[in-house]
């Protein structure tokens, strides 16, 4: 298998397309108590399952939309430590910022690093005008990343599967 092109670079991440080999370490992703509790049970259980997953809905995701969800890697270590990217979702006019991190390194700025450079991406390479963030409604630290990013809460939604979620979005436009 060719390496998963890369996305972008910070000072201390690589961001790049996820790849089956992957699986491993999105299994343990996808069944983090704070994954299932804010973005919800994928089902995944094996890294077999991770696998296709992977396959079938973010390697699809760059196929079918020219972006998607990402892995974040320390650079100092090439270790992936969580998601970031975009998801196309049918009920928003445009893309949503989505990150996730193990939890190990959560509360260190990687969410703000990688989800800072994913707006620059956005502008620039993707042409992106506007984009939106949603959250669960007592998901104070993704509210608090938006937030610090220049999203501004645009109200409450209800996607088909139910839950309120909080919208969030932001003009790139007027980012520099």
């Amino acid at each position: 298998m060719n390496r998963p092109k890369q996305i972008v670079e910070t000072d201390r991440l690589t961001i790049r397309e996820l790849v089956e080999a992957d699986a491993g370490f999105m299994n343990e992703l996808l069944n983090t108590p704070s994954f299932i509790k804010y973005i919800g049970d994928r089902g995944i259980r094996t890294a077999d399952e991770a696998r296709l997953f992977i396959r079938d809905r973010y390697r699809k995701s760059y196929e079918d939309n020219g972006y998607g969800l990402y892995a974040v890697d320390l650079k100092s270590t090439g270790v992936p430590i969580g998601i970031c990217g975009w998801v196309r979702r049918e009920m928003l006019e445009g893309p949503d910022l989505g990150f996730a991190f193990l939890p190990e390194f959560e509360g260190q700025g990687y969410g703000t690093e990688s989800a800072a450079a994913m707006l620059t991406y956005g502008r620039d390479a993707l042409n992106f005008n506007s984009v939106f963030g949603i959250t669960s409604l007592d998901n104070a630290a993704s509210i608090k990343l938006l937030e610090k990013l220049g999203f501004s809460l645009e109200g409450i939604i209800t996607p088909p599967e139910g839950e309120d979620l909080n919208l969030f979005s932001i003009d790139l436009r007027d980012q520099t």
